[in-house]
């Protein structure tokens, strides 16, 4: 693949993530503009956990499929590790999207007639693995989110905690530095959406970016950075204090 690398000082890396006046506008034929983004500026570096919060239509969404390369801008600039993706083709950004981003999503999206294993093995097929070291790291990643005992089960016989594990080793399977997460937790009970969120954690400790979307302020609390979105603007909040947004809102926590 070949890159556009932004130049850093010596020694340094430059951030994972970098968004800089990152607009998206879509256009509804006849009807008025609608501005998504306007403007973003936004630096995340290798090893954070970050959380995007905002309600629905902020822009947060919209914020995700750029940074996944699963959408375009309409202005401004992204780059991914260094890489100002506006520069890539489109066989050199299906290429980035598979070695430097995984996506978790909150309805799991596993296909129900394959295996844990066979999930979790499938972006494997598209970068043409062989076999056998397809399965072997599947069973890694498996094993990497504590479900090495259950490669042979199907989605319908995994609870929705396990499900979302496999999803994450799914979205770990090609060894990339980011992850991306839609409301993970959104269709798990607390407590397995509390592990779930252990998970990130310890990725993040082993090296991952995590960068999760979630309207959940309970969620946001987890990561070391909070951002929020508000009509199409970004703005850093820090860590997420739960206790002073309950207080702030005068209610009981």
């Amino acid at each position: 693949m070949s890159a556009n690398v932004v130049p850093a000082q010596a020694g340094a890396r430059p951030p994972v993530i970098e968004t800089r006046g990152l607009e998206k506008i879509y256009s509804a034929g006849t009807e008025a503009e609608v501005v998504a983004l306007k403007g973003v500026d936004m630096s995340i570096a290798h090893g954070e956990f970050v959380a995007i919060m905002g309600p629905s239509g902020s822009g947060k969404s919209t914020l995700m499929n750029l940074v996944g390369c699963l959408d375009t801008p309409t202005g401004g600039q992204y780059l991914c590790d260094g890489i100002d993706v506006a520069t890539l083709g489109r066989e050199e950004l299906a290429e980035l999207r598979r070695d430097k981003i995984g996506f978790v999503f909150q309805g799991f999206n596993l296909l129900p007639r394959m295996t844990a294993l066979e999930n979790v093995a499938m972006p494997l097929g598209y970068a043409r693995v062989p076999n056998e070291e397809r399965a072997e790291r599947a069973r890694e990643a498996l094993a990497s989110v504590g479900l090495e005992n259950r490669g042979t089960h199907r989605p319908s016989e995994l609870s929705g905690g396990q499900q979302q594990r496999v999803a994450i080793a799914r979205a770990l399977i090609n060894r990339p530095p980011v992850l991306l997460a839609d409301e993970p937790t959104g269709a798990l009970d607390t407590k397995t959406g509390e592990e779930i969120l252990s998970l990130f954690k310890r990725l993040r400790d082993d090296g991952h970016t995590v960068v999760l979307i979630t309207h959940d302020p309970e969620v946001a609390a987890h990561a070391d950075r909070t951002f929020v979105m508000r009509d199409g603007e970004l703005h850093e909040e820090g860590p997420y204090d739960t206790r002073a947004a309950h207080a702030s809102t005068g209610t009981a926590s």
